[in-house]
């Protein structure tokens, strides 16, 4: 397993593969948010808001429950089998909701859709996790999030241009077989299976503790209510998709009552999306340098605002302003929350923890669509959104009050000496010396006792040391590659690592003068 690197640029070109793969997941999904409501009332007759929104809840459920059982699977199969097997579940899809004959139908297909969807976008999320390695999650949550919900704002805006020109079916759905087709093969055919990127980082990470491995049941309420800051994420996470559920199903329908036309109304449904899937770029970079908790707690609170200035509004640019809104606060907090599992959940069991964590996130759609469709047949539109607003507030709350901040900054101490000298090195007691140059290099002339490993293949082969050990690394004339080394070191938890002031080059004129 030498030969395993962890980190976003290591992996670069699986890790652009998967973004390309996500983006075709979310274009599926986003090929029903401009159009299938007003399918619904216009071809199929429905009038209650709850019946409308139907296929929100089959979608929410199949989904949640299939995001569970994705985490498992990969555990136990491998991430690349299961996202194979997403996409197969995917191919009847678009031609389900080209043809339709009854509203049954395209509820069975919005079941398929939240299968393919739980399975391969949990996948993609697992493996891109297990690529980028501790360092830079954030970062990489926040290109996976942007992949797939920029891919929704243009399939929305798509469909909804194709629905303008030629009718809501059968043509805008044959995006659908395209998007379809190109993820299966680049699926089948290029993607990398990256469990053993998971056996890599597990020695970074350290040991179990005592107890052992959790089960599956252990894994499950822990995430759900035992652990605080994994139970927090898990909250926030049902929240921000019950918002989007009512998003997707009430919003159009809003629009049109306030006389928005069809391509008005796919322009606004996909300024949400977009918005959010740029803005993770940086969002999600961001959670990597001020943390996770602040991040997500004003990101639900900006997200209530979102909601709260549509329903105020009854014109195109003040929808516009309430849906960025709604964008950027769910940026802000989509790829944190997925960053913070991974801050706390141990690699062992750490796909599973996301799994349970996308069951709760997921059933807010079909909680969304529920209470959001109950409330306006009861009480009008504005009522219900009003109350979804107030939701997303408190979950906000939830948040600051009872989660502790997940993102672990190791460093060295600021008293620290920035390297050890070489007069010294002798006294640091119990010191594993680190020799970071070529095997080469090496082989010319080392420091007595040193073991070597090159920069490259560093995070790999020191898996195994005990994270109290005092590690010194060494390169030919010290600052360049050793500072790396003892830098990279300390990020992944060796808090004392410290390179060797002058190099092998300062040890061995000193050991030429015999002190």
């Amino acid at each position: 397993m030498s030969h395993v690197r962890l980190g976003l640029r290591e992996n670069l070109g699986q890790f652009s593969l998967l973004v390309i793969v996500n983006a075709f997941v979310g274009a599926m999904v986003g090929m029903e948010r401009t159009i299938l409501p007003a399918i619904a009332e216009q071809d199929f007759h429905l009038a209650a808001k709850t019946a409308v929104l139907s296929f929100i809840v089959v979608f929410g459920v199949t989904k949640a429950l299939t995001n569970y059982l994705a985490g498992r699977l990969s555990d136990r199969f491998g991430r690349k089998h299961v996202l194979v097997g997403g996409w197969l579940v995917a191919v009847p899809v678009p031609f389900l909701l080209m043809w339709a004959p009854s509203w049954s139908w395209v509820l069975f297909a919005n079941a398929l859709l939240g299968v393919s969807q739980g399975l391969t976008w949990s996948t993609t999320v697992i493996m891109k996790i297990d690529l980028a390695g501790p360092a830079k999650r954030g970062l990489a949550m926040g290109l996976n999030e942007f992949a797939g919900y920029f891919a929704v704002a243009g399939s929305a805006l798509a469909t909804g241009f194709v629905a303008a020109q030629y009718g809501l079916r059968p043509e805008p759905f044959y995006l659908g077989v395209v998007f379809v087709a190109l993820g299966l093969f680049l699926s089948v055919v290029v993607v990398r299976e990256t469990k053993h990127h998971v056996a890599a980082e597990s020695k970074l990470h350290g040991e179990l503790p005592p107890e052992g491995m959790p089960t599956q049941r252990e894994v499950f309420w822990r995430t759900s209510l035992l652990d605080k800051n994994l139970s927090s994420v898990s909250q926030a996470g049902l929240v921000n998709n019950l918002n989007d559920g009512m998003a997707w199903g009430l919003f159009p329908l809003f629009f049109a009552a306030a006389q928005m036309e069809l391509g008005q109304i796919g322009t606004l449904a996909a300024i949400y999306p977009a918005t959010w899937g740029i803005a993770q770029i940086f969002t999600g970079a961001w959670s990597d340098r001020v943390g996770r908790k602040w991040l997500i707690a004003t990101g639900m609170w900006v997200q209530a605002l979102g909601i709260v200035v549509i329903v105020l509004s009854s014109a195109f640019a003040p929808f516009a302003t309430g849906a960025a809104l709604l964008g950027v606060g769910t940026a802000m907090v989509y790829p944190t929350l997925l960053a913070a599992i991974g801050d706390v959940a141990h690699p062992s069991w750490r796909a599973s923890s996301v799994g349970v964590y996308r069951l709760w996130r997921d059933l807010g759609y079909a909680i969304g669509a529920l209470l959001a469709g109950l409330t306006a047949d009861a009480l009008g539109l504005p009522a219900a959104m009003w109350l979804v607003a107030a939701l997303t507030f408190a979950s906000g709350v939830v948040v600051a009050v009872r989660m502790s901040e997940t993102l672990r900054r190791p460093a060295a101490p600021a008293s620290s000496p920035i390297c050890v000298e070489p007069t010294e090195l002798r006294s640091v007691e119990g010191a594993v010396i680190i020799d970071v140059r070529s095997p080469d290099e090496f082989a010319a002339g080392h420091v007595a006792g040193a073991i070597n490993i090159p920069l490259d293949s560093l995070a790999a082969q020191t898996a195994a040391l005990p994270k109290e050990a005092v590690l010194v690394t060494v390169c030919g004339k010290g600052g360049g590659r050793s500072e790396r080394a003892a830098s990279e070191l300390r990020a992944l938890g060796w808090n004392s690592a410290r390179s060797l002031c002058g190099g092998t080059q300062a040890w061995m004129q000193l050991t030429a003068q015999g002190t």
